[in-house]
């Protein structure tokens, strides 16, 4: 695996696209062109990490790595400050596909990344890294 970049970011929603589009010039420049899935990823991650741990209170910090496995396959690490209060996990959807809304078929904001993440890659995990929590994703192209 060879990391083709990383990056540490502002514990700030801004950082959210700005974290998508380095890995975009990213992916360009190292020949993979453009990847919607992996996009995708990264903002879930870093949305969820900005969301749920100590990374989204005033000071804080996420990094975000992207490295490239061989055979056309990215993973992307997004490590933030951790958080006592929740684990990532995927959320149970109810109804199998069905996106929770309120009745009126207007899906639910929120609480679907990890599941989406899920449905892109082709693994993900997580790793305590006190304080520290690194979740990962590796998409292929």
């Amino acid at each position: 695996m060879r990391v083709m970049g990383s990056f540490v970011l502002p514990g700030e929603a801004l950082s959210v696209p700005f974290g998508r589009a380095l890995v975009a010039v990213l992916l360009e420049r190292e020949g993979f062109g453009e990847s919607p899935d992996v996009l995708l990823v990264v903002t879930e991650l870093l949305t969820n990490a900005l969301g749920h741990s100590r990374s989204g209170l005033p000071g804080g910090r996420v990094s975000l790595a992207v490295a490239d496995c061989g055979g056309r396959v990215v993973r992307v690490e997004v490590t933030d400050e951790g958080s006592e209060a929740s684990i990532p996990r995927v959320r149970e959807v109810p109804g199998g596909d069905q996106v929770p809304g309120d009745g009126d078929g207007v899906p639910a904001a929120g609480g679907l990344g990890l599941l989406l993440v899920e449905r892109i890659a082709r693994g993900w995990g997580w790793q305590d890294k006190a304080p520290e929590r690194m979740v990962w994703c590796e998409v292929a192209l």
